[in-house]
């Protein structure tokens, strides 16, 4: 017979917590309306600071938010030496061209965001999207859903999930 041990599962009150945002430039007028979709989220869940960085492109974007997940609480933002951020969000659109540079940008970017979080710890959450057209990415930039703001709840999520594992440690 197993054991049930603990639970784990991440919350939706940012309170306290602290957030970076990395979003490309490269198709600013989505790219604008999913960092104003993480926002509201951020601000309505109480979230206690948000920086957001601005980079040229979809494959800037790892290099960024890695610089951001290691960054430290120094400017008292954070316990001296703790971590600025408990999650880093990126937020991007690449839509599909004539060529493969479409493929080309929307797989390295993604696979750069995994490694950051992967190699961090922090939690990365990826919101580049990658569609055939324009209609497809103002559709999921605010049309029928924002996954700017589905990225927040799930920056919230992973980032109080963490905090729990953390303290499960102690």
């Amino acid at each position: 017979m197993i054991q049930m041990g603990t639970t784990f599962r991440g919350g939706v009150d940012a309170a306290g917590l602290a957030f970076a945002i990395v979003v490309s430039r490269y198709n600013e007028p989505i790219t604008q309306r999913l960092l104003d979709g993480a926002l509201g989220v951020l601000t309505t869940q109480g979230a206690a600071r948000v920086d957001v960085a601005w980079v040229p492109g979809a494959l800037e974007i790892p290099l960024v938010a890695r610089r951001m997940a290691e960054a430290r609480g120094e400017d008292g933002a954070g316990p001296c030496g703790a971590r600025r951020y408990d999650a880093v969000i990126c937020l991007g659109c690449v839509i599909k061209g004539e060529t493969l540079h479409f493929d080309l940008v929307a797989q390295q970017a993604a696979a750069g965001i995994a490694r950051v979080s992967l190699e961090t710890g922090v939690p990365i959450i990826n919101e580049v999207l990658a569609t055939f057209d324009s209609e497809q990415a103002a559709a999921r930039a605010g049309g029928r859903v924002n996954r700017g703001a589905d990225a927040a709840h799930a920056a919230i999520q992973m980032a109080t999930l963490m905090r729990a594992l953390e303290a499960s440690e102690r």
